[in-house]
């Protein structure tokens, strides 16, 4: 596996992965990525910002995606808990990781959080914060995995609560 920057040519393969783990979640009964989110235009924004990543295997296949950045997310700003790190700290972010229906249980998701955190740590960048809904126990089992601490609660625009949850990269 190789993680590598998404282009737009990717785009329908990302999309179509997307649309896989939409479903996935609507038959656990979770309404996370139920409303048409994320679409096409927070990909292409993503990719425009050079935020959006893709994992192809050995023969080019698109296994999965994410958002990584170290930018600022301002729904972090205020959170009902504390996170491990200063408010003030840059931290890598983590959203919109979906893994394809065909490549699930195949360690995607953790190959996508061990790059990322390989990026953060070259940038000498000590954090990673990623939030989850709260019936989402498959991603919350997979963060204590990795060493995830719990923080507490943090709401999207949109008033939706979802669980926050840190790591020190060391």
């Amino acid at each position: 596996m190789i993680l590598k920057p998404a282009k737009n040519e990717d785009l329908p393969f990302i999309m179509q992965i997307v649309q896989d783990a939409q479903i996935h979640l609507a038959l656990q009964h979770i309404d996370q990525w139920q409303n048409g989110y994320p679409n096409e235009t927070a990909i292409l924004k993503d990719i425009a910002h050079r935020e959006s990543f893709v994992v192809k295997s050995e023969s080019n296949e698109i296994m999965g995606t994410a958002m990584f950045t170290t930018k600022s997310e301002p729904t972090y700003s205020a959170i009902e808990g504390s996170w491990l790190t200063d408010k003030n700290v840059t931290y890598g972010v983590i959203h919109r990781m979906a893994v394809s229906d065909a490549h699930r249980k195949e360690g995607v998701a953790k190959f996508i959080f061990n790059k990322c955190e390989e990026k953060l740590k070259e940038s000498k960048i000590l954090s990673m914060r990623i939030d989850t809904h709260e019936d989402n126990t498959e991603m919350q089992g997979l963060l204590h995995h990795l060493g995830y601490v719990y923080c507490g609660v943090i709401f999207l625009d949109n008033a939706d609560k979802r669980l926050a949850f840190e790591k020190l990269i060391t």
